[in-house]
């Protein structure tokens, strides 16, 4: 399927690039020029040999000139001379430039950064929400006052808060907070959000499936007092004898492990979000904090 989507959109280029003119990239020999895109790539295509380049994280790629030692031997460019042209397919947007050389170092692009008004749009029904925009809602998640009251735990000293959960889209936003009121710093070992059984029963009879969260905004490994996260979970649903379990444990041999238990009624009456909260909030972009 995804293979189908990207030659669809492989097509739809040709009508893209008669249709309006590529913003420049300027590069040179000894420049390696970093494309950041303000959404995951899902693929990159080069369109000749004269430039080499490799996607270096999920939203980055990186390109420059063959070198003399290269399959293009003691090739000379010159100023302003069109090596190519670079097509970068995101989640939801397209974006194409046309790379020419320069002969000054100091001119070419060591950082570039793709607005949104440099790309095109499609429809991608393999993506119903981009990292990006998962990034904006979480960000504005983190910076809301907590509504729930109902989902605490204590254990070791610690103790851990659901501060809210919202239904955004095709996802949940849990929001949860970790306070440690020992005098030994916390360092989470792993987070596992697991559905299982209300009541424990004998381990041939109980069910556990754990989940795989899409998004997680905070990836500090170590804190002193507290703590916030907000994961971003499929939307789903469960049977009343089932429950949302959240485990946060210690990265030491004698470890302490804390609970959230999150009961179904929680979960139905997780609360909508307004997306014209996102105007009024301060986020950091997606490609600062997926790392």
């Amino acid at each position: 399927m995804k293979s189908k989507i990207l030659s669809a959109v492989c097509c739809m280029l040709g009508f893209v690039s008669s249709a309006f003119a590529n913003e420049k990239i300027y590069v040179n020999r000894e420049v390696t020029t970093h494309i950041v895109m303000p959404e995951n790539i899902k693929l990159v295509d080069i369109s000749t040999p004269k430039i080499i380049g490799n996607q270096c994280a999920d939203n980055i790629v990186r390109i420059k000139p063959f070198q003399e030692n290269d399959s293009i031997p003691n090739a000379e460019y010159k100023e302003a001379e069109l090596l190519g042209t670079l097509t970068l397919i995101g989640e939801r947007h397209i974006a194409q430039y046309d790379i020419l050389y320069t002969t000054s170092p100091d001119m070419a692009a060591s950082i570039y950064q793709v607005a949104y008004s440099d790309t095109r749009s499609y429809i991608n029904p393999e993506v119903s929400m981009p990292m990006s925009e998962m990034a904006r809602y979480a960000w504005a998640v983190y910076g809301s006052k907590r509504k729930f009251n109902q989902v605490v735990s204590k254990a070791h000293g610690m103790k851990a808060i659901v501060n809210n959960i919202y239904s955004i889209g095709d996802f949940f936003f849990i929001d949860y907070s970790l306070q440690n009121r020992t005098k030994i710093a916390y360092d989470i070992e792993e987070i596992r959000v697991k559905l299982t059984d209300k009541k424990e029963t004998k381990a041939t009879n109980s069910q556990t499936i754990e989940l795989t969260p899409v998004f997680s905004l905070n990836h500090a490994k170590k804190f002193k007092r507290d703590y916030r996260n907000v994961l971003v979970l499929p939307k789903l649903t469960f049977p009343d004898e089932k429950v949302l379990r959240l485990e946060i444990s210690e990265n030491q041999i004698s470890g302490r492990v804390i609970v959230l238990t999150i009961e179904y009624e929680d979960i139905l009456h997780a609360d909508g979000f307004d997306s014209d909260i996102l105007k009024k909030t301060s986020y950091y972009p997606y490609y600062y904090i997926s790392r």
